[in-house]
This record gives structure tokens, sequence and C-alpha cells, in this order.
């Protein structure tokens, strides 16, 4: 009896080990170790260079690809069974798509809060005005339709940054798709980071917590010197 409660005691102590050895999240920097977050540990990482070709139209081979990549951070998470950076637009699980860029001169003077809010998505009036007319003229159906707003936050950030937090949904084919996007300027106004966090509706009014956790965790840092 003694030598069975001995080695009950011993898997336990072992499983308890174990189970602290695993890390609940994952620590990510940009590659000048300025922007931080955190995501679940269940999330599996992508090389997110396909979103970049993709949200910037540019070809492979082209030298704006070539000058891109040397201005332009970025990586990507997603939590399904099956992860591909095909669900940063449809998903019943959660994705995240974080970037950081280095801002070009003519970038600096153009740059504001709606700027921030419009840095991936068209999100303001003007820039879903300025999608449609481009699917109109192009004859082509428009991927996005029936935005809704659900939440519109301009960020207190020290030292002369200044960030914004938009929560909205659009309709992608059949689905409703919910957005946590944050956008953040450096106080210098050279580098713009972005998160953002995407899953279906339901997935979304599910996990809420969960996802504004991931938000939150998404910070400048100010390095020494």
């Amino acid at each position: 009896m003694k030598k069975t409660r001995a080695l009950i005691a011993l898997m336990v102590a072992v499983l308890t080990l174990s189970a602290c050895g695993q890390p609940e999240f994952t620590y990510v920097r940009d590659k000048d170790g300025t922007t931080y977050f955190k995501v679940p540990a269940s999330f599996t990482q992508l090389d997110a260079y396909p979103i970049e070709l993709y949200l910037s139209g540019d070809h492979p081979g082209s030298q704006a690809a070539v000058l891109r990549a040397q201005r332009v951070w970025s990586t990507a998470f997603d939590q399904s069974a099956d992860p591909s950076v095909n669900h940063l637009l449809g998903s019943t699980e959660p994705f995240v798509y974080a970037t950081v860029h280095q801002l070009t001169e003519e970038q600096r003077d153009a740059v504001s809060l709606n700027r921030l809010r419009d840095f991936i998505l068209p999100v303001t009036e003007e820039m879903r005005t300025a999608y449609l007319q481009q699917a109109i003229q192009s004859n082509q159906p428009p991927m996005f339709g029936r935005f809704e707003l659900i939440k519109d936050e301009v960020l207190a950030l020290d030292g002369g940054a200044k960030g914004v937090r938009v929560r909205f949904n659009y309709q992608i084919g059949n689905e409703i798709q919910t957005f946590d996007h944050t956008a953040l300027l450096d106080a210098k106004g050279t580098k713009v980071s972005v998160m953002l966090i995407g899953c279906q509706s339901v997935c979304y009014a599910k996990r809420a917590a969960e996802f504004d956790k991931i938000a939150s965790s998404f910070k400048l840092l100010r390095l020494p010197g």
C-alpha cells in the first residue's frame, strides 16, 4: 500500500512539473525590438509574407516587394487545427496578424488617426466609399460588405505616441467576420505598429475576453539610449 501511495505521489509530481513547464504564452517582438505582444501558446505561428503580398498587391519579384520587405516586419498566428494565412479574412478560430511599418517621408506627412484606422482594411466612411468605387470601376463585386462599427477608441499613450483601437464587422461571402484592429504611431512619427485580430462574429462574441488580453498586450517599447 505504501509503495502504491508513493508511486501515485510521484506520478502527480511529474505531471505537475510537466504542466508547469509548458508556456502559457508566446512572447513576440518585432525585429527592432520596439513592438511587443503575446498570444496564447496554443496558436501556431505562420510566415506572413503571403499576407504582405496580398495586402500590397506587389509581385513577389518586383522592386516594390523588395523595398517593402526592407521596411516592413510582420508575423501571423492561427489557432485553427489546420492553420493557414488564408484565415486572415475568414475563420471559425481566432487569427492574429501583426505588422510594423517604417514609414516613408510621404507616409509620415499623411499619417493621421484616420490613416491608422484604415491601415489594413477600409474602416472610415471615406475609405469605404473609395473601396466601393474602385470595385465598381473594375467591374468586380466587393469582397467586403455590410460594414458595422462596434467600437472606436483613441488610445492614450505616453511620450507623444498615439493610437486607435477599432472593432468592426464585415460580411465576407456568407459569413460575418469580426475584426479588432489596433494601430500605434511611435513618438517620432516614423513607425506604425498594427495588430489585427479576427474570426467569425459568433466566435468573437464567445471569446471577446481572450481577444482583449491579446490586444491589450500590444505595446510600444522604449529602448535604452
